[in-house]
């Protein structure tokens, strides 16, 4: 009988996928080109090179016409909640300044980059994070990242013990097994900082219907990786520091009334990355999947594991991370394809308390007689810039009292095991050095992250790091003007839509959409449980005043008792900012104390409709023109644009 069924459709793997088939678990092409005298990787080489955690990058600023790009490298640490040992930073610290620019950034993910490393010293940098209790495998590439956990280190809550030893246990049953790493870096010289847990390495061996390769060098992964990047957590309920949303995975500890632990809440399907002009790619959410026991955690995450690793897409990498399985097949077949690995059905979420978004900053007792500090960094470069001596300050602290550090998700740093006795002495060096603390920093500042974009990133198409701070004092003023001088908000800049920063989950958002061009984000939770969503596509920097005067002054207007910035955003929707935006008028703004007026369209409160996106394209030459009288009349550009429609239309029906 001849089989007339359709053979199914094999797609074609993306050439990433055939790049880590033909690696032989990492090593190649890297291993190979790291011998060879050049100042650069080749472009397969620097696919594989991520997975060992540096990106290739040149510096836009130093780029000459006709000559060769100025070739560095970025090295991030994986350091699961964020913990950074005394050594690890005083060796970061020296490596800043014999390879690097001078500068550490703490990461959104709780760990550390330098910047500006060049080729010939990859070798030397890696080899002496290694030998300092650190490590950057894994930091980047399409496998597990960095695992997060709340930085507070409370001795006295079980719960956040519990959280920091689980995130380090999940990142070493998901750290890539290959000898690559010790092999290229290290001379095949395999350095151990700490002995795995049992229970990690028993369950990396075990099979559970079908979640690890047998006989292959990388069990859970095999030869060709996850899909895309995979992120994960841990927190405590009500804790969400860590942004839990965005990750792909995240646990919650549960524990009974004598604050034993139980097991965990598990959410999965987050992630922010996206593209522009491309409706397919969008932020999301992680939903909650159900509930765990302890005993069964670790098969529970290769279950979930496996399920993105065998059936995430490997042909379009736009659409390969875990959120767009969970979206294309909604949360219950997932959850069922998830089940068939764990063997086991996935329990009931159990109850749990809001969460609250927290950064820890300043002065607490840690629970055991010891202290703790938060120190706010800003965008999280540790620097040395005129009378601003962090750097200094830091090594200064960690040198003199051997302090170990967390990094924390919001870019900032807590020192802890602080004596009591040394509080005064370690906030005389913090003062020295120039050091604001908590409550003399202003809270727009305090609540704001920025990626480092322009010049090394090269996905950016504009600012981020270095434009914020001037942007956050432009939006202060507008606030003072509009008669807010004292409000605050979460504000978040990315140089690309990538969403490095998590500018989806800010209040106000600010995503790079070209030189000097930003999209805005409107409406996300102060408590990062909702999405913003886009109000425009592109701004100009140089119209941010005219952009969100008129917003801020709406939203005095008409804001609930407390309400904050992004839920009013989000109460009275897009649409109704739009429309009154497109009749507002700026000389009825009152000054800080004088009684506000109204601008015609607020006769009465603004009821939220659903938003219709519409799209008017104008030449760039009409762009130009409408800028600069913009900038002539202080109207807003919809402002103007809104005005010469409708006279357009009114001649129109005139003439008719």
């Amino acid at each position: 009988m001849v089989n007339t069924q359709t053979p199914p459709l094999v797609r074609k793997p993306s050439k990433v996928e055939v790049l880590k088939d033909r690696s032989n678990f990492l090593r190649e092409p890297v291993a190979s080109e790291l011998l060879v005298d050049t100042t650069h990787f080749s472009e397969d080489a620097i696919q594989i090179l991520k997975f060992h955690g540096s990106y290739q990058q040149d510096n836009r600023d130093n780029r000459v016409k006709g000559q060769e790009k100025d070739y560095q490298f970025m090295l991030r640490t994986r350091s699961p909640g964020g913990f950074i040992p005394p050594q690890l930073y005083l060796t970061l610290d020296r490596l800043s300044d014999e390879y690097g620019n001078h500068t550490i950034r703490a990461t959104t993910r709780q760990g550390f980059q330098l910047h500006g490393i060049l080729k010939k010293n990859l070798k030397g940098a890696i080899s002496a994070i290694v030998h300092s209790m650190g490590s950057t495998l894994g930091a980047c590439g399409d496998l597990n990242r960095n695992v997060m956990a709340p930085p507070a280190p409370y001795k006295n809550r079980p719960e956040y013990q519990y959280a920091w030893e689980y995130a380090n246990n999940i990142a070493d049953l998901l750290t890539p097994q290959t000898g690559a790493y010790y092999e290229i870096w290290l001379d095949g010289e395999k350095a151990i900082s700490a002995e795995e847990n049992p229970e990690v390495v028993a369950a990396r061996q075990r099979n559970g219907n079908g979640t690890i390769f047998h006989d292959q060098e990388e069990p859970i992964y095999g030869a060709h990786y996850m899909p895309r990047k995979f992120k994960c957590c841990v927190t405590v309920p009500g804790d969400n520091s860590v942004d839990l949303f965005s990750q792909d995975v995240c646990l919650v500890v549960m524990t009974d009334g004598q604050a034993e632990l139980q097991g965990f809440n598990v959410f999965a399907g987050g992630g922010l990355g996206r593209t522009h002009n491309k409706e397919e790619t969008f932020p999301r959410l992680a939903d909650p999947i159900g509930y765990v026991d302890k005993a069964d955690v670790y098969d529970l995450m290769k279950a979930i594991v496996a399920t993105q690793r065998d059936y995430g897409d490997r042909t379009n990498r736009r659409h390969a991370r875990m959120k767009y399985l969970v979206e294309d097949w909604g949360v219950e077949r997932f959850r069922d394809k998830v089940e068939s690995y764990f063997g086991k059905p996935i329990q009931p979420l159990q109850p749990m308390p809001e969460f609250q978004y927290l950064d820890f900053l300043g002065w607490h007792e840690q629970g055991d007689g010891n202290l703790f500090v938060g120190i706010s960094v800003e965008n999280g470069r540790i620097k040395d810039e005129g009378s601003f001596q962090l750097k200094t300050a830091l090594k200064e602290i960690v040198q003199t009292y051997n302090l170990p550090m967390r990094l924390t998700p919001s870019q900032n740093i807590i020192l802890y095991e602080i004596a009591p006795a040394h509080q005064p002495e370690i906030q005389a060096i913090l003062n020295r050095c120039g050091i604001q603390r908590e409550d003399e920093i202003d809270p727009l500042e305090r609540y704001a992250m920025a990626c480092p974009a322009l010049p090394t990133c090269g996905l950016a198409t504009t600012e981020s790091e270095r434009a914020l701070p001037g942007i956050l004092e432009r939006i202060r003023a507008v606030l003072t003007k509009v008669g807010l001088p004292q409000e605050h908000f979460i504000t978040r800049m990315t140089g690309c839509p990538n969403g490095c920063a998590r500018p989806y989950l800010a209040e106000l958002g600010f995503v790079g959409n070209g030189p000097g061009l930003y999209q805005v984000w409107l409406g996300a939770a102060p408590n990062q449980t909702r999405l913003a969503k886009p109000y425009l596509e592109k701004m100009h920097v140089d119209d941010l005043e005219t952009t969100l005067e008129p917003i801020f002054v709406y939203f005095r207007q008409w804001r609930q008792a407390n309400e904050s910035f992004g839920d009013f955003c989000d109460r009275v929707g897009l649409d109704a900012i739009h429309q009154y935006v497109a009749s507002y008028d700026p000389g009825s703004v009152s000054t800080p104390g004088g009684s506000s007026t109204s601008n015609g369209n607020s006769v009465t409160p603004p009821q939220k409709t659903t938003r219709v996106r519409r799209r008017v394209t104008v030449q760039e030459a009409t762009y130009t023109r409408l800028q600069e009288a913009a900038a002539q009349t202080g109207k807003p550009i919809s402002h103007l644009a809104n005005e010469a429609i409708e006279e357009f239309l009114r001649r129109m029906k005139d003439e008719s």
